[in-house]
């Protein structure tokens, strides 16, 4: 371990190497393809897939109420979790609606994921379990 690496871990950063930043953009980048055929085999309006995309940002509002809030209802929806639920209950209940939520919900979080934005910390916007500010 080198000294800068032992100075990193004290000081507590949480940095990515920049190897495993390749393979979480990689897998940001499968996924926004994955949620977009997934809208394309769903028959989805491809003029709509831009403003569908960027609907999840509007999570973010939640920063008005300040950080605790704005992490919260960011991170809401910005996860794994929810679209593949939404995906899952969309199959499961054979509802179309669910099922074009789920895929822009897949892929929009992959979206985030490629150009480098994580879920957020409650200290800053910028502080994301990506990397801390």
């Amino acid at each position: 371990m080198t000294a800068t690496t032992m100075t990193q871990q004290a000081q507590g950063s949480t940095a990515i190497p920049d190897t495993v930043r390749f393979w979480l953009r990689a897998e940001g980048a499968a996924a926004l393809v994955a949620g977009l055929l997934i809208y394309n085999a769903l028959g989805g309006n491809w003029l709509l897939v831009i403003p569908l995309l960027l609907l999840p940002d509007l999570a973010a509002i939640g920063y008005l109420g300040g950080l605790r809030l704005g992490s919260f209802t960011y991170n809401l929806v910005h996860n794994w979790v929810v679209g593949l639920a939404t995906l899952g209950a969309g199959v499961a209940l054979d509802n179309d609606l669910l099922l074009f939520a789920g895929a822009i919900l897949i892929a929009h979080v992959g979206m985030d994921r490629l150009v480098g934005y994580g879920l957020k910390h409650p200290t800053s916007f910028k502080d994301t379990h990506l990397q801390r500010a």
